[in-house]
């Protein structure tokens, strides 16, 4: 039984993992126009080529160094590089593939698409970053928090904001006013009332005005004792 096609299957497995480290790492540090060739029919050294752009010496030399941490972390040998000293134009030697690291002057100069881009490759950039969850459509949405009511602050009656009378009291002065008591004289304490109760009681009399008759039969019984 041959293991010729589970080789295969196994290089190209590893290939393909190896290929994505190196882009993950050029897109974590923003490479610029990101291109992967298949080069297996045109050389027997490596079967990928990779081209990507930084803007600036800075960037370059953090775009390799983000590419070699990537294809260690993923597992394969750490890998060679040359250029940056500069910066301008970094290869990074990765077995399989081969990165090139270009600032966008050097890259329109050299043109290496024309000479390795027979077969691009198509690649889903940004597909090995975690993407935000989104909500399905047959979720049933949380509950919602209950918040307790807040009470409302009594209101006044629009009698008591007008200054009216409330119809209790007005009955109770009504009350009063047919079993002939003073709504005021209700009020009054008991000791007062007792008092008041007095000096009615001990009020004087008045006196009946005397006619002259009665004067004359005063002053004859005056005389006659």
């Amino acid at each position: 039984m041959s293991t010729a096609p589970a080789t295969d299957a196994a290089a190209k497995k590893s290939l393909t993992k190896l290929q994505r480290a190196i882009v993950d790492g050029l897109e974590d540090v923003k490479a610029v126009d990101i291109r992967v060739f298949d080069t297996e029919h045109l050389s027997p050294l490596f079967e990928r080529v990779i081209v990507a752009s930084g803007n600036t010496n800075r960037q370059t030399k953090a775009l390799a160094a983000s590419v070699r941490d990537k294809v260690r972390d993923a597992g394969f040998a750490k890998p060679r590089s040359e250029g940056e000293d500069n910066g301008e134009w970094i290869i990074i030697d990765c077995g399989a593939a081969v990165c090139h690291i270009m600032q966008p002057a050097i890259r329109q100069y050299y043109r290496l698409e024309e000479i390795w881009g027979e077969k691009p490759v198509r690649m889903k950039l940004g597909a090995a970053k975690p993407r935000a969850a989104v909500a399905s459509p047959d979720a049933s949405p949380a509950p919602a928090r209950k918040t307790p009511a807040r009470k409302a602050p009594a209101r006044k009656t629009a009698a008591t904001a007008a200054g009216k009378t409330p119809a209790r009291k007005t009955a109770v002065a009504k009350k009063a006013a047919a079993s002939g008591k003073s709504t005021a004289a209700q009020k009054l304490p008991a000791k007062k009332a007792a008092t008041l109760k007095t000096v009615v009681v001990n009020a004087p009399t008045a006196k009946k005005p005397t006619t002259p008759r009665a004067a004359a039969k005063k002053t004859s019984k005056t005389a006659g004792r």
